[in-house]
């Protein structure tokens, strides 16, 4: 027992989507908890603005749907994809439990933000700080966390808690603490707004499968509708105009014609802000008095729009497992971790599923070598067929469907189909050296999923 008089029950770093809704789930539960936050002003960010189906059930599982609302937020129905100059339409599923087409909310993120800070400020048992957390206390030979040293108003300060929850984001300052691993960062997203632009298919994301990597747009107000262009390899200057000529002599002339003036129209206002997309898998909790959580537990790649999905059941999954009926008091450390050794295998259930199609499906869209291009043409064909081969995968991508095996069939069902459309485009005159083809295109498919299946799974 610590010689310092704990004065919370639970300290929380980092006031985003994961700190907020923790913070609410634990103050609701009893736990006195104070959330802390370097900056409380309205934060800007170019991802975290598409919330999926399985995201918005996770905000009212949690209290806090109406976060969504009365911020010029847009209902979404799914999404459409573009290649080579045809187009597909992919709605969402219908949700079984209100018979109704499953919908997903985009948003200026900030704005959610402070809705979000507003609905745990307002739970009982909960602070909220602005104060900047310098570095974790700790005590014993095995380092347990006891709290946090803060700098607030130019004044340090020790605060003390039996368990203090890290979600401090993609950038986190803590996660070596917990972790050797650290992000592997596969490209750039680079972010801006297009303003009253049309979308082929109104309240619905748009997808261009582009060389090298894919184009994402969705409405996320009234007027401003995002763009996310993902830059694989070295990012180009953006001071010496490298970066705005890649925009407009690149990925410009990819776009459907329609798109060409108000994209260029926004190069020329708009500043360009990239954003790192890479995969850090998930690692178990073994450090006493201490949590972590979010993208500083977590990371997949922004292009489908899983993640605020993933954190916030994550948040569900914890105040179920640190319940009081579970953990009366988080004093008994041994039962937290015992409590987060259960969550580490309990939230593959979800989290597998989004991280590994988040990956692949990049990995598809943003392919490079032929036999990447054949599973590429094959995914695109294979959504042509309509039917459960659209309901499945965006079923999955939705978070609606938390199935691994489902997701798995789905893969290599495009595979397969890729392997078909490969054969019967080529004709009999290909067909010898398509025989042959055709294994390295298995064999690049199972290169493609299993080791984020792997790394998910052995976390």
């Amino acid at each position: 027992m610590t010689a310092h008089p704990f004065q919370y029950d639970l300290i929380v770093v980092g006031a985003g989507v994961v700190g907020c809704a923790a913070a609410k789930a634990f103050g609701e539960d009893g736990r006195k908890v104070l959330l802390l936050e370097r900056d409380l002003s309205e934060p800007d960010r170019i991802v975290g603005e598409l919330m999926q189906p399985g995201g918005m059930d996770a905000l009212k599982q949690l209290g806090m749907e109406d976060c969504t609302e009365n911020i010029d937020s847009i209902n979404c129905f799914g999404y459409s994809v573009y290649r080579d100059g045809q187009l597909i339409d992919i709605p969402y599923t219908v949700d079984e439990s209100t018979g109704k087409q499953a919908r997903g909310s985009s948003f200026h993120h900030g704005r959610f933000i402070q809705n979000l800070r507003r609905s745990a400020e307002k739970t009982e048992n909960v602070t909220v700080q602005q104060a900047t957390v310098s570095c974790l206390l700790t005590e014993g030979m095995e380092e347990k966390v006891i709290g946090v040293k803060v700098v607030k108003n130019g004044e340090e300060e020790c605060i003390y808690a039996p368990l203090t929850l890290v979600a401090d984001g993609i950038f986190s300052k803590f996660r070596k603490e917990f972790m050797e691993r650290t992000t592997d960062v596969i490209s750039h997203f680079v972010g801006f707004l297009l303003h009253d632009f049309e979308l082929p298919f109104p309240n619905k994301g748009f997808v261009t499968i582009a060389k090298p990597s894919p184009i994402l747009m969705y409405q996320i107000g009234t007027h401003d509708t995002r763009v996310l262009v993902d830059v694989p390899g070295k990012l180009p200057n953006a001071s010496n105009g490298d970066l705005k000529r890649y925009m407009e002599y690149v990925v410009c002339p990819q776009l459907p014609e329609n798109m060409h003036s108000k994209f260029k129209e926004a190069l020329e206002t708009e500043r360009l802000r990239p954003m790192p997309s890479g995969f850090l898998p998930s690692a178990a909790n073994q450090r006493q008095g201490t949590i972590l959580l979010g993208d500083a537990l977590n990371v997949r790649s922004p292009l489908t729009g899983g993640g605020m999905t993933v954190a916030l059941r994550d948040v569900i999954t914890c105040r179920e497992l640190l319940s009081k009926e579970n953990v009366p008091s988080f004093t008994e450390a041994d039962l937290v971790i015992q409590a987060m050794a259960l969550f580490h295998w309990r939230r593959k259930k979800y989290s597998s599923c989004i991280n590994v199609l988040a990956m692949a499906l990049y990995s598809v869209f943003a392919a490079q070598d032929p036999d990447m291009v054949v599973l590429q043409n094959g995914c695109f064909e294979y959504f042509k067929l309509g039917g459960n081969c659209i309901d499945g995968p965006i079923s999955l991508l939705s978070g609606q469907n938390q199935a691994p095996l489902s997701l798995v069939y789905h893969f290599f069902m495009v595979a397969f189909y890729a392997i078909f459309i490969m054969f019967r485009d080529g004709g009999w005159v290909q067909s010898p050296q398509n025989f042959t083809r055709c294994f390295s295109v298995f064999y690049t498919a199972c290169i493609t999923i299993i080791p984020f299946l792997w790394g998910e799974m052995n976390g």
